[in-house]
């Protein structure tokens, strides 16, 4: 199956985000999407800290956890290069609404599940950004920047959501995926207006 058939985002990304918001606050989007790198990197740690056992999944999260660090560093070069200085870290409203669907209760299966999820959900949307940046922004460089990592992320999204797969025994992981794609849906509806990259 292709990443454009399973990822199934519901509401896309308008392109003026880009001609309207983005082109005119590069520093402040390359700042933002700098940090999103490293709370990606963050994350897979969590995921570690909490499953020392899964041997397979700690595997794949350090690996996931150097290649976005990577990211970081490759966003940080962009900055400098250009005369920049990476701002301050920007609180990413987004992902503190995702955040708010995860499951308070139910167990280790129950939350790593969700995690897994969540995590896949913030790199499709990631994904979806890039695309729409790769293809709508006036800057060649930036442009094929974003088209590299849309490729990255949508590897991302893939891992996550086999990893969810392979450790559910008792959650059917389509069905709750389809509830965050409804949850995410209601949400993106408010952003998509802010220079940041799930602003």
């Amino acid at each position: 199956m292709s990443e454009k058939t399973i990822l199934k985002l519901q509401l896309p990304t308008d392109p003026r985000w880009v001609t309207n918001v983005v082109e005119s606050n590069i520093e402040e989007i390359l700042t933002d999407h700098a940090f999103c790198e490293q709370k990606a990197a963050s994350n897979a740690i969590t995921l570690i800290v909490q499953n020392p056992n899964l041997s397979d999944l700690v595997q794949e999260m350090a690996l996931l956890v150097q290649e976005e660090m990577d990211h970081f560093k490759r966003v940080h070069d962009i900055i400098l290069a250009r005369g920049y200085v990476l701002g301050r870290e920007r609180k990413d409203d987004y992902v503190g609404e995702l955040l708010k669907f995860l499951s308070k209760g139910g167990g280790r299966e129950v939350q790593l599940i969700d995690r897994l999820l969540f995590a896949a959900m913030i790199e499709a949307r990631s994904c979806e950004r890039f695309k729409v940046l790769s293809e709508n922004i006036n800057d060649p460089e930036l442009a094929a920047f974003y088209h590299e990592l849309m490729i990255s992320e949508a590897t991302h999204y893939a891992t996550f959501i086999r990893l969810a797969k392979k450790y559910a025994e008792t959650i059917d992981v389509e069905a709750r995926w389809k509830e965050f794609l409804a949850y995410e849906a209601q949400v993106i509806q408010n952003y998509g207006k802010k220079e940041t990259i799930h602003g």
